[in-house]
Order: structure tokens, then C-alpha cells, then sequence
């Protein structure tokens, strides 16, 4: 690993980097083999979504003023870490590791960790990191229904067999076409649909009605209603970001239908192993096999995705919910000029 050194007020040290990051709507924007360390004196604290921004001034290697702007994520994700709006305070002394822009013009990183001088260190996502012995983790369900949460650690197969997909030759032209900072939806408040959206590290809670199923996630509010009474899919219907999905028990097993989606530019985030920038079609269908573990941990998501405009072949593969009733959903509200900030040039 190569560790990028800031002079000046700046730490000198090796670091290894644990924090998982890839999750992050624009985290390839951000150069995840290098570190930035340094101390500094917190100008802004902003508590916005969909991610929270530190403001750090220190100086330069020529003893100039500057001010690093430090990415992270949204506040459920960080008020379950043990943050709260006033964890940091302008003139508050910390030690700062992210990893950079890879413009290195931009004083721009992505949060890796943050030291206050009490000693406290703030890092995001840290409640993922389940203890064995922690019997609260290990509640069990009798049904699909209540909140959820998937682990930071378990959406990475999701985009190793992603990467193994093969495209059109259509979604090789759109990808290689992509400007991530400009066209990024995220950046536009622009949910990403499903399947995508059942990876996204945040909670998601399923309410079990009597002709009817929605699914919440927190990422951007997104709410999916499941059509349980018998309908099919309306011809010529509404399309829309999240599709029109159908619904049906199969024993134990929830299966969803969904198709109707509206085009989208990058529904699927990317990685190094397969870049962000893969539309997606007027005729994307996916199919969903929810059931739950025997042991009512988990709920297990078989899912199936075509799209022949741009996939020679379909997409599946297995997501897995932990129940987590010990958690509240926030969910939050985008704010456009939050979402845009990571773009600018």
C-alpha cells in the first residue's frame, strides 16, 4: 500500500485501511490505496445528508492555511456509529486519516477515521462489527417482517459476480462514455432501484399487510410496494425509479416480480474490477425470492435481474438481511446541493 504524507501540521505513519468504504456513492472518486493523515482544527461540522461533511484546516508543506473538506456517511449510518450533530465543534482539535480525491488538486477525502483530543475516535459503520457474545445481534424473527440490516462486510460478492456479468456491446459505449462527476444519480438524489438497493448498507424494514407488502429502506426513503391480490403487471403502466412489483408466496417463500422501471444511468455502483456507468433499460425485470433462515437471523434474497438492452446475460446472485429490531429507522431526506458536493471539479 502507498501512504500519501501531508507536511506541515501533518502525522507521519503507516496505516492499514479497515474501514469499508466501497459502499459509499461516490467512493471512486476517492484513491482507496493512499492515506492522508493530519492534525488540524475543525472549521464546519455539517449534519446533512446523503453524507455529512468535516471541514479541517491545517497547513501545507509551505506553512499556508488550507482547509480539507472530509466526506462521510449519511447520519443514520453515522447516529448508529455513536455520532450526533454536535459530536464535533468548530475549534475542536482532531487527527484526521481519509483517503483522498483522486484529483489531487481537490482537498477533498473520504473519512477513513477521526481523533478528538480526548482521545475519542469516530469512525462510520462501526456498529456493523457484530460480537459474538453480543445476544441483542442474534434476535430471531417468526416472519419477514420488521427491520433489517445488511453488513458492511457482506454486499462486497454482490459486485465480484457483477463483474463477472457480460455486457452489450450498447453498456461497454455507455460505460466507457461515463463521467461519474457529473452524471453520478446519487448525485441527483436518484435512488438506486433494486437490485441494487437491497446491497445499500443501511436499514430496511418489510411491513407484511393483508393484499399488500412494502419494503423501506433508509437510503433516499425509498419505499417499494408489493401488489399481494392477485393483479399482474398494468399494460402500459406508470414507470417509475423502483419499478411496479407483484407479488406471490411460493410455500415460505415471498417471490417479487418487478418490471416498469424507468431508464436509469448507473443503477448498479461500481468497482475497480467493473467501473460505475452500466444503464439500465426499458425492459429491466427482476424476480426476488425472499425466505427466512431457519434460525430467523436472517432473511436470504435470491434475486434475478435481465436487461437485454445492456446485459448479454442475466444477472443473479444472493443478498442476506440480519434482523436488527434493536434498531430505529431514520432514513433521511436528500438535500441536492449535499448530494452535488462530491462532484465539483
Amino acid at each position: 500500500m502507498k501512504t500519501k504524507y501531508v507536511l506541515g501540521t501533518v502525522l507521519t505513519l503507516i496505516v492499514t485501511v479497515t474501514e469499508p468504504v466501497s459502499a459509499h456513492h461516490s467512493a471512486s472518486i476517492f484513491d482507496a490505496e493512499s492515506v492522508v493523515a493530519f492534525e488540524g482544527t475543525v472549521t464546519r461540522f455539517s449534519w446533512t445528508n446523503p453524507h455529512v461533511y468535516i471541514y479541517v484546516e491545517t497547513e501545507d508543506n509551505a506553512g499556508r492555511t488550507i482547509e480539507w473538506e472530509i466526506e462521510t456517511d449519511a447520519t443514520p449510518i453515522l447516529t448508529r456509529s455513536g455520532w450526533t450533530s454536535e459530536s464535533l465543534l468548530p475549534g475542536d482539535q482532531v487527527t484526521v486519516r481519509a483517503n483522498p480525491d483522486r484529483n489531487i488538486q481537490r482537498k477533498h477525502a473520504l473519512l477513513v477515521s477521526l481523533a478528538k483530543a480526548d482521545g475519542a475516535v469516530l469512525t462510520a459503520r462501526s456498529y456493523f462489527l457484530r460480537k459474538e457474545g453480543d445476544t441483542q445481534a442474534l434476535a430471531r424473527a417468526s416472519d419477514l417482517s420488521g427491520v433489517w440490516e445488511l453488513s458492511v462486510l457482506d454486499f462486497e460478492p454482490f459486485y465480484e459476480r457483477w463483474a463477472e456479468v457480460e455486457l452489450t456491446e450498447k453498456a461497454i459505449v455507455a460505460q466507457a462514455q461515463y463521467d461519474i462527476r457529473s452524471e453520478n444519480p446519487s448525485a441527483q438524489c436518484i435512488a438506486p432501484p433494486t437490485p441494487t438497493i437491497l446491497t445499500a448498507p443501511y436499514l430496511s424494514e418489510i411491513e407484511l399487510r393483508e393484499d399488500s407488502i412494502l419494503i423501506r429502506n433508509e437510503r433516499f426513503n425509498v419505499e417499494r410496494t408489493v401488489y399481494m391480490d392477485g393483479r399482474g403487471h398494468p399494460e402500459n403502466g406508470e414507470r417509475s425509479n423502483q419499478g411496479h412489483s407483484i407479488g406471490w408466496w411460493e410455500g415460505d417463500v415471498l417471490v417479487i416480480d418487478t418490471t416498469l422501471f424507468t431508464e436509469h444511468r448507473a443503477p448498479i455502483f461500481g468497482r475497480p474490477s467493473r467501473p460505475e456507468g452500466v444503464p439500465s433499460g426499458l425492459d429491466k425485470h427482476v424476480v426476488e425470492r425472499f425466505v427466512l433462515s431457519e434460525d430467523g437471523t436472517r432473511i436470504v434474497i435470491d434475486f434475478f435481474l435481465e436487461d437485454p438492452e445492456y446485459l448479454a446475460e442475466p444477472f443473479t446472485g444472493t443478498v442476506e438481511w440480519y434482523y436488527a429490531p434493536h434498531f430505529e429507522m431514520l432514513g433521511f431526506d436528500c438535500d441536492p446541493e449535499n448530494a452535488r458536493r462530491f462532484s465539483g471539479d
